[in-house]
């Protein structure tokens, strides 16, 4: 099995983060604070679980290491953007959030896309 240990990596970061943003949340955080947290951390930690299994899955190609690339920093940019709105009252960064979810939602479309176009080996 190939791995692409720079995108887990970043993987492995990324969800640490999140879990890391997610207890700041629960038990550190104000009420409208914690929301937006929860959200951001919710989106990072699962865009994290996107990118290492891209990062180790069987049938690599430039398709599944670039979705798992747009997760990660889709993830990344999305809960960073959140964050900042929350904790440092920058609400311009909001608009900064949806060119996350876009890195997200692109990151979906390729992993279908792969998923059709790869041959399975018992075909």
């Amino acid at each position: 099995m190939t791995v692409d240990r720079s995108l887990a990596a970043f993987a492995a970061l990324n969800g640490a983060l999140a879990v890391a943003l997610g207890a700041f949340a629960a038990h550190g955080a104000g009420p409208q604070v914690k929301q937006l947290l929860t959200t951001g951390a919710h989106y990072q930690l699962v865009h994290a679980v996107v990118a290492l299994v891209c990062a180790v899955w069987p049938a690599r190609n430039r398709l599944i290491a670039t979705a798992g690339w747009l997760a990660a920093a889709g993830g990344l940019i999305f809960s960073l953007a959140l964050s900042a709105v929350a904790l440092l009252s920058l609400s311009a960064m909001g608009a900064i959030a949806p060119i996350g979810g876009l890195l997200m939602i692109a990151a979906w479309l390729l992993i279908g896309f792969a998923a059709l176009r790869t041959q399975s080996p018992h075909a």
